[in-house]
């Protein structure tokens, strides 16, 4: 699976100009479930973003997760992570996993990093949606597992 994450002190996803997610400080998460994905997959990239040191501590070092600050996360689903631009001027998506898979493995990814403590707000699969936030930092970080 794929995350672009984002530290922000607020971010909200709206659908048909209605809020249907938001949270104050924490992770924005973009994710996408690439080809060959699994529920496996999902865990470890919720356990990896739950434990991931990117917030200031008290001597304003990058020392401290999600959990350590009692963050919040918004996860939207993007499958546009999955872009190949290595041909030509239009993005190929064939490498994000096909619908079903995707928005099961989206599920399963919200739901892991809720069990581990994490408050998360969603936006809605497959939905034309208008994302909010303010990075914070700025700090935006790409992880594949």
């Amino acid at each position: 699976m794929r995350a672009l994450l984002q530290r922000v002190t607020d971010a909200r996803v709206s659908v048909g100009g209605a809020v249907i997610g938001e949270i104050g400080q924490g992770m924005m998460i973009l994710v996408c479930a690439m080809q060959g994905d699994t529920e496996d997959h999902a865990h470890k990239l919720a356990d990896k973003v739950s434990k991931l040191r990117i917030f200031q501590d008290e001597a304003g070092k990058i020392n401290r997760s999600l959990l350590d600050i009692g963050g919040a996360a918004l996860v939207v689903s993007q499958f546009t992570l999955a872009a190949d631009t290595s041909r030509g001027n239009r993005p190929g998506f064939s490498n994000a996993a096909p619908p079903d898979q995707g928005k099961a493995l989206y599920e399963a990814f919200a739901r892991d990093l809720s069990l581990l403590g994490v408050p998360i707000a969603t936006g809605r699969f497959g939905a034309d949606m208008q994302v909010s936030l303010t990075n914070d930092g700025p700090v935006t970080i790409w992880l594949d597992v």
